[in-house]
C-alpha cells in the first residue's frame, strides 16, 4: 500500500477538532471524473500538486473525508490521509474517497480497489473492527440505506460495472486481514517534510490547547492546592507547558 500523510488543516471540519469513536469504515467515491489525488489536496512532489487552488485545504467546505485513494503523479494509485457522510455516521465511521475516472476503466479500478481494500484491512486491524461484521465496512448508500448518512449512490453505481459488490469488498478486506497481508496499521515513514512550518505551528496550538484542558492527575493534586495557596501558582492548565518566565516567577516567589 502506497501511504502518504498531509493534513487538511484549513477545512473547516478539522478546525472543529472533534473527535469519533470509530466503530466503522465508509467507503465512498468522488462522483467526478478526474483520478488525480492532487484534485482535493494541496499535493506534493510525489503525489502531484493542485495548481488551481481548488483542493479541500480551505476554510468554507462543508465536507472532508480521512483519505483519499486515486492516482499520484507517476500514474499509480495510492492514498492521502487527511464530514463525510452527512449523517450519524460521522461520529463513528472512519471515512475515504475513491478518485472516480470515467467509470470505464478496469486496470485504474482495480489498482484503487485493492488500495482501497488494504487501507481499510489496515484501519480494521487498528481499531479492531471485524469487516464483516453488520455494519462495520459500509459504503455511503449503503450508509443512506441505514439512515446514518445521507442519500447518496457511491459507490453501489461503479463497484458493479466493474464486477464487484460491496460483500466483494468485505470479503476481500477480511482476506487481507487473515492472510497477513493487511498493511502495519502505525504510521507510515516519511511524509513529514511535507508539514510546514505554519501547519506545525498549528499541531503545536493545537496540542497545548489539549494539554490545558487536561485535569491534575491524581497523586499531584495536593502538592497544587499547596501551592496555590501559597501563592506560587494560580494552578490553571496544571498539565500545559511552562514557560521560563512562568517557572522563574514560581521560584522567585516560592523564595519570598
Amino acid at each position: 500500500m502506497r501511504l502518504r500523510r498531509q493534513y487538511l488543516t484549513k477545512n473547516d471540519c478539522y478546525q472543529t477538532d472533534r473527535t469519533i469513536s470509530v466503530r466503522g469504515v465508509m467507503v465512498h467515491s468522488t462522483g467526478a471524473d478526474n483520478p488525480r489525488v492532487s484534485r482535493y489536496v494541496p499535493g506534493d512532489g510525489e503525489m502531484g500538486r493542485n495548481t488551481a487552488g481548488n483542493h479541500w485545504d480551505r476554510p468554507g467546505l462543508t465536507k472532508c473525508v480521512h483519505a483519499f485513494v486515486g492516482g499520484f503523479a507517476d500514474g499509480e494509485a495510492g492514498e492521502h490521509r487527511g464530514w463525510h457522510a452527512g449523517g450519524a455516521a460521522n461520529n463513528t465511521h472512519i471515512g475515504f474517497e475513491i478518485c472516480e475516472d470515467g467509470l470505464d476503466d478496469p486496470v485504474y479500478f482495480g489498482k484503487v480497489y485493492r488500495e482501497a481494500a488494504e487501507l481499510t484491512a489496515m484501519l480494521c486491524r487498528k481499531f479492531s473492527l471485524d469487516p464483516l461484521a453488520d455494519g462495520v465496512v459500509i459504503c455511503h448508500a449503503e450508509g443512506h440505506e441505514r439512515s446514518v448518512a445521507s442519500n447518496h449512490g457511491d459507490v453501489l453505481h461503479w463497484f458493479p460495472k466493474m464486477g464487484k459488490s460491496m460483500d466483494d469488498f468485505r470479503a476481500d478486506v477480511a482476506s487481507l486481514i487473515k492472510d497477513g497481508q493487511s498493511p502495519d496499521p502505525e504510521e507510515p515513514e516519511g511524509g513529514d517534510e511535507d508539514v510546514t512550518y505554519e501547519q506545525w505551528k498549528e499541531f503545536m496550538d493545537r496540542y497545548r490547547r489539549e494539554l490545558s484542558q487536561r485535569p491534575a492527575p491524581e497523586w499531584g493534586r495536593e502538592e497544587l492546592e499547596q501551592a496555590k495557596a501559597l501563592g506560587f501558582t494560580d494552578g490553571k492548565r496544571p498539565q500545559d507547558l511552562a514557560s521560563r518566565q512562568e517557572v522563574a516567577s514560581m521560584i522567585l516567589r516560592a523564595q519570598e
